[in-house]
């Protein structure tokens, strides 16, 4: 079963092959550095959360960016330009919920949870 938020990417958990999919979209959301630790391509758990630690350190610069905008970018470029970051910001901390969830469910699908429906 894919519980809400599941990446469409990833298998199912139980799936054949599932933990494959998972692998490659969690190095998919990490630093292309990261593909060259032998650790984190033959462990997808340990590849989870160090994919999860990244995603949330993503959504930590982007509230920086956020918070800062107005302010640090009013010298430098008009206001349209500086209204149009700030929708970037905002849109790219939507997405990031959303990577954040999905690469939580994997992670804990990795270290053995099994989602059930729930009616």
């Amino acid at each position: 079963m894919r519980p809400p938020g599941w990446p469409a990417e990833v298998h199912p958990p139980a799936a054949p092959d599932w933990e494959s999919t998972a692998v490659a979209w969690l190095l998919d959301l990490c630093p292309p550095e990261y593909r060259t630790y032998p650790t984190l391509r033959r462990h997808a758990v340990v590849l989870a959360r160090f994919a999860v630690l990244h995603v949330e350190a993503c959504q930590a610069a982007v509230n920086q960016g956020l918070s800062e905008a107005r302010g640090g970018l009013r010298e430098v470029a008009e206001a349209s330009v500086v209204d149009a970051a700030v929708e970037t910001w905002q849109r790219e901390s939507a997405r990031l919920i959303g990577v954040r969830r999905a690469a939580g469910l994997v992670e804990e699908a990795l270290r053995g949870r099994r989602f059930v429906a729930r009616l």
